[in-house]
């Protein structure tokens, strides 16, 4: 069997930024086992599957190691592969998810924007041991949803985080996000998930679900500017139109196209 795949850096105007991730469009679904294997091979945080359904799609997600219930990059990303490579006309994609239905709707200069269910991260007491496993000596507060996020007064401090994934593994959450106001942008982000098999993720989408809400409330703006990354960095645009959804933007590149044999 012969199966075209993309890989894109999304949330990145050019190659090399961003998040990569790879897209592969089935006819009809392969067996679980040979999705995760495919992913286990692409070795990259996220691959996407997804099949026609009339005038839907429905999109999954793997990392190498196991399914996810949401992935914003690799939804980004096979927005982009839908748009731009194979010539989908329409102006909005809906993709069927284990996250509901999600839509992405393609505006100006290639920016691709993503309707998310919002979360409502809750401040929770510091959990013993998160502070050593990630090397900070203190945070402001942390909130927790499906990711811990640990917000820090001070953005110089995260691109010298070098934590101790074995540790990080252990909490029982899907990720962990450091995050802290500045640098140019109204905040910027880590984000490093062992648990799911990604030490760390460049551009995390599916987290912005709750960075996006924490800032928001703390800053009194209901649109933002964000970056993540360590080494490699990507940017997003995040909006609160206040109906219990975020609006996730960005852009994307490709950086290859070809063929699995399997």
């Amino acid at each position: 069997m012969q199966l075209e795949i993309f890989q894109v850096d999304a949330f990145s105007a050019e190659p090399f930024g961003g998040n990569p991730a790879a897209v592969i469009a089935l006819d009809s679904w392969l067996p679980d086992a040979v999705l995760q294997r495919i992913a286990e091979e692409n070795n990259l945080s996220e691959t996407a599957y997804f099949v026609r359904n009339g005038e839907s799609f429905d999109l999954r997600w793997f990392t190498p190691t196991v399914e996810v219930d949401l992935c914003g990059h690799a939804t980004l990303g096979s927005a982009y592969v839908l748009f731009e490579q194979l010539g989908e006309q329409t102006q909005v994609l809906r993709f069927n998810t284990r996250s509901g239905e999600l839509r992405v709707s393609r505006g100006h200069d290639g920016l691709l924007s993503m309707d998310f269910p919002a979360k409502q991260p809750v401040a929770v007491e510091v959990p013993a041991g998160l502070l050593k496993a990630l090397g900070l000596s203190r945070a402001n507060t942390v909130y927790r949803s499906d990711d811990y996020v640990v917000v820090i007064d001070d953005a110089s401090l995260l691109d010298s985080l070098q934590p101790d994934f074995v540790a990080l593994s252990t909490f029982d959450v899907r990720g962990i996000a450091v995050t802290a106001q500045g640098r140019g942008y109204d905040f910027v982000t880590r984000w490093f998930g062992p648990r799911v098999g990604v030490n760390e993720d460049p551009v995390t989408g599916s987290a912005h679900t709750s960075l996006a809400p924490v800032w928001a409330d703390r800053l009194g703006m209901s649109t933002l500017r964000c970056e993540q990354g360590g080494a490699r960095k990507g940017q997003l645009l995040c909006e609160l139109p206040g109906n219990g959804r975020v609006i996730i933007s960005g852009r994307a590149a490709l950086y290859l196209r070809g063929s699995v044999f399997i």
